[in-house]
């Protein structure tokens, strides 16, 4: 892990002297990554068991390994990696975010709350509301996330392999359940891979078909790129207009590290957005 992470801040410095408008969330997500290699090596046991019994079962289901449909874990060690987190923000907005951490601390706002409501969100009407908050609330949102992160990362280290294996078919992540923002073309057969950025796994899932509504229809499936530059396209549907940031990096033969390409592609989502795609 130590070798991922030491790539990682150098694909990170190498991004910042080529897109400096992109150095503050650069900045973070540098220090995010080496407080999740420190967290990942303190951690005391497992968080998320699974019954190894029940993964082809689940996967035959369309049922990711950890549900979060209902939380009976020990959630204390992802509460005490959010807390960290929270001081990356503390450090530029001190506001909010040492308001959160101490209603946290003290028992006023609960930790799994927010884990619960990251994996069941609130209807449409209430959400279009919260976003209308100032923006450290994406922020919070991200470290949220985050939090789980390292814990996750045991359960893909463990049956990653195995659900490789099971040819999962569905758009949503086979460990957790998250829907992917960004994903990678690979090989000769220009396989596309969806990444999770909730707990790091990746999947092969089919080029001709949209992974938030399944819709195979070619004729409205279409994908848009940024002119003088292939690598990065924005895979879109028509049907339930929604979008995927896609990397292809094969001419290069580059490993995509994809934590720092979703930062790195930000424009990509406010291009996709200007379009009228969530």
């Amino acid at each position: 892990m130590a070798s991922i992470l030491r790539d990682s801040l150098q694909t990170i410095q190498t991004y910042r002297k080529m897109n400096p408008h992109y150095t503050e969330l650069l900045d973070i997500l540098e220090e995010i990554l080496i407080l999740r290699e420190e967290y990942r090596r303190r951690m005391k046991g497992e968080i998320f068991p699974v019954e190894e019994k029940l993964i082809a079962a689940k996967m035959a289901g369309g049922f990711p390994l950890v549900d979060f449909s209902s939380l009976s874990c020990d959630l204390t060690e992802p509460k005490e990696y959010f807390l960290a987190l929270l001081g990356i923000a503390e450090k530029r907005d001190p506001g909010e975010t040492v308001e959160m951490a101490r209603k946290i601390r003290s028992g006023e706002i609960l930790f799994h709350d927010l884990i619960y409501e990251s994996f069941n969100p609130l209807p449409d009407e209430e959400e279009a509301a919260e976003d209308e908050e100032d923006a450290s609330f994406d922020l919070v949102e991200l470290f949220i996330e985050e939090s789980l992160r390292p814990a996750l990362e045991q359960v893909v280290a463990r049956h990653g392999d195995a659900v490789t294996k099971a040819d999962w078919s569905e758009g949503y992540c086979p460990i957790c359940g998250r829907e992917p923002k960004i994903g990678e073309i690979r090989d000769e057969e220009e396989t596309r891979y969806l990444f999770c950025n909730q707990c790091g796994f990746q999947w092969s899932f089919r080029r001709i078909r949209c992974p938030f509504c399944g819709n195979e229809e070619q004729q409205t499936l279409a994908y848009f790129t940024i002119e003088g530059d292939e690598r990065y396209r924005v895979d879109v549907c028509n049907a339930c207009k929604r979008y995927i940031k896609i990397v292809d990096f094969r001419e290069t033969n580059r490993k995509a590290d994809m934590d720092v390409e979703d930062i790195a592609t930000l424009h990509l989502d406010m291009l996709a957005n200007d379009e009228g795609y969530d």
